[in-house]
């Protein structure tokens, strides 16, 4: 995407109700079946220094440094948490909403919502951050949840 039309704020506008209503931390347009390389990021709420609310246009990681490995989730599989190792430090290029570039950088949950949203915009959801083994029972569950009715939603990358 090469400028910022009003259909694409409007997009922005949706995301954060959907981010909000779910709730999470960050949320990429192919997560609700829109093919832009948008997504929104809101780590304010962190007891963490340094997090921030972030539109993020065609984002591009620069740098990463460091290992951190925590628990983790997402929107696309409600319900499901595991360790996963990202990096400590992470830089980001991107466009803002009024279609300027920037770069920003963050540490601790900032830097892991930088690479998962990333990460969902290259069609690698999170789970592909896991073992093989942990993976494999997380599909488990949820191909039995799809045939009891019980499953809510269709991950990205399925």
């Amino acid at each position: 995407m090469e400028r910022v039309t009003p259909e694409v704020r409007a997009l922005v506008d949706d995301m954060w109700e959907t981010m909000y209503d779910a709730p999470g931390v960050g949320l990429a347009a192919n997560q609700i079946a829109v093919d832009l390389r948008v997504a929104i990021i809101d780590t304010r709420s962190s007891q963490e220094p340094g997090q921030k609310k972030l539109v993020l246009i065609n984002p591009v990681i620069l740098e990463t440094g460091g290992r951190q490995s925590e628990e983790e989730g997402c929107l696309s599989f409600p319900g499901f948490t595991e360790p996963v190792t990202r990096p400590e430090w992470v830089r980001v290029r991107a466009l803002d909403l009024d279609g300027n570039e920037y770069e920003a950088e963050g540490t601790g949950l900032l830097a892991r919502a930088f690479i998962h949203e990333t990460d969902h915009l290259d069609g690698r959801p999170f789970i592909e951050r896991m073992s093989l083994l942990k993976r494999d029972l997380i599909r488990r569950r949820i191909r039995k949840q799809m045939k009891t009715g019980t499953w809510v939603t269709v991950p990205d990358g399925q």
